[in-house]
């Protein structure tokens, strides 16, 4: 239970740091400032929540790292589904903290859609988003997995290795998905968004559950496999 609820806390805060920033500053090609507070926003609360959270939950907080870290065999089939179902409650608790936020306090989301992620940057093309998604997931878990594997050797600085690796996959990804690389971020935000009028990023959050879980799996079965 003390897992679950670390899962939980952790990825609402994700979401409150991640998607909150977005909101604030936007996410558009010509203000690519906003880009980069963006993505770290979302690394350095990685780090955070790596740092606070790690030696309670291990802070998945994404299902698709939950996925891998079943697939390697470090969790089982039981904990995975708490961690995920922990995990979507924390996104959805995160989003209703920035819908009164930016409700309550007048705020303009910038992103028109609580930050949800969509396929605007690869013209509405859900193919082109799942390859994305899948690549820039295969690429943020592998990192994962090299970390945390038991012939790792980067004693305290995993969290930061971490956190910076979902900063660089938000670099390339915000502009093409907004970058997902985590069900549970995505479905928050689009339900919120949903809620607020905008039934895009619901419509398309399919893109953003199947992308990320295929290319955690993917990564896990790599990693696996280079490393044995």
């Amino acid at each position: 239970m003390k897992k679950s609820i670390a899962e939980a806390i952790g990825t609402a805060v994700l979401v409150i740091v991640g998607c909150g920033t977005a909101m604030l500053v936007g996410c558009d090609a010509v203000n690519g400032s906003g880009y980069l507070l963006t993505a770290l926003a979302f690394g350095l609360t990685i780090v955070a929540m790596a740092y606070s959270i790690g030696n309670i939950s291990g802070c998945h907080i994404n299902p698709a790292v939950s996925l891998a870290f079943m697939l390697r065999g470090d969790i089982t089939t039981g904990e995975f589904i708490s961690y995920a179902v922990s995990q979507c409650i924390g996104a959805f608790c995160g989003s209703a903290v920035l819908a009164c936020i930016f409700g309550l306090g007048g705020v303009t989301d910038a992103t028109g859609g609580f930050g949800a992620n969509g396929l605007a940057g690869v013209g509405g093309n859900a193919f082109a988003g799942l390859i994305v998604e899948i690549v820039l997931t295969f690429i943020f878990v592998m990192a994962i997995m090299g970390v945390t594997s038991k012939k790792a050797n980067h004693g305290s600085f995993g969290g930061l290795v971490i956190g910076l690796s979902l900063v660089l996959v938000h670099i390339l990804g915000i502009g093409l998905t907004g970058t997902s690389v985590n069900p549970a971020r995505s479905i928050g935000p689009a339900i919120f968004a949903a809620f607020n009028g905008n039934a895009t990023p619901l419509a398309q959050l399919w893109v953003f559950i199947v992308g990320p879980l295929v290319g955690g799996a993917l990564a896990a079965i790599a990693y696996k496999a280079l490393e044995d």
